[in-house]
């Protein structure tokens, strides 16, 4: 019993000098720690500078959260998003500056977390054959930003890549019509091209929408609808590729032309011009 006694004592012994280390250590360590802004920042541009973008983010938060009230947080919050931006990190990028224009709406770098969070959207845009949620949230995102913000310095490259989201979105449809139309679901795709001319009209895409409705009504007999839809084309696109093999597939002649420029010039579905 009387080495059992002691055996209890050494563990409780051993404990207490275990604890007493370990809180030393937690002291130490949070001493260690515990640093001024100007030297979290400087580490943190250091990393940046070098490409090392995960130390960069990690000294940046650190910084914002030892010194929460400092006036440097709110610029080391943005400095963060854009090192987690920098190393792809877009998910983690777009949490911060969220929490950034909820926290700083009237800051003078607002408009800079807005178009930072677009371009998180818009660097992840997949091609056309792939699902374009992310791209209607880099089209709406952009949106926003030069609609919120028309004279930054931002709004005129947003609505430049704003422009290319609307064009990539058309450039699916025109994917997923011609897939349908190899398949011979010539209805599907008819829609499909129908959609782009309608809603995409200022995109590239036009034009190859306008030969496939040419394309898919000729497959279905409708010889009216193609000649009308190849008119359309020529007038708007008189020196197309597109519409010279439109011509051609129609069959369509310059009396034919001039009978529907003057039907269309009053009333047409598509419009002579976009």
């Amino acid at each position: 019993m009387a080495n059992f006694g002691r055996f209890i004592a050494f563990l409780f012994l051993f404990f207490v000098v275990v604890m007493f280390v370990g809180s030393c250590a937690s002291d130490a360590d949070k001493a260690q720690k515990e640093r001024t802004v100007e030297e979290l920042y400087n580490e943190g541009y250091e990393a940046l500078g070098k490409h090392n973008y995960e130390k960069a983010a990690k000294m940046f938060d650190e910084l914002e959260r030892q010194h929460p009230y400092s006036s440097w947080a709110s610029k080391a919050e943005l400095m963060a998003a854009y090192s987690y931006y920098e190393n792809e990190k877009y998910d983690d990028a777009i949490l911060a500056l969220d929490r950034f224009i909820q926290l700083h709406p009237g800051n003078k770098n607002t408009p800079y977390a807005y178009y930072m969070r677009a371009m998180c959207f818009y660097e992840q845009i997949s091609d056309v054959y792939r699902d374009q949620k992310i791209t209607l949230l880099a089209r709406d995102a952009l949106q926003e930003v030069f609609r919120r913000f028309p004279d930054s310095v931002y709004a005129r490259d947003a609505k430049v890549k704003y422009d290319l989201t609307i064009d990539h979105l058309a450039g699916k449809e025109m994917a997923i019509g011609r897939y349908y139309q190899e398949q011979n679901d010539i209805l599907a795709a008819l829609n499909r091209y129908q959609q782009v001319v309608i809603e995409y009209q200022t995109t590239t895409h036009v034009q190859e929408a306008l030969y496939r409705l040419v394309e898919c009504y000729t497959t279905l007999g409708l010889k009216k609808e193609a000649i009308r839809s190849a008119a359309v084309l020529g007038y708007n696109y008189p020196n197309s590729e597109w519409y010279d093999m439109a011509y051609k597939l129609a069959e369509l002649d310059a009396e034919q032309l001039k009978k529907i420029k003057e039907e269309e010039a009053e009333n047409s579905w598509l419009g002579l011009s976009f």
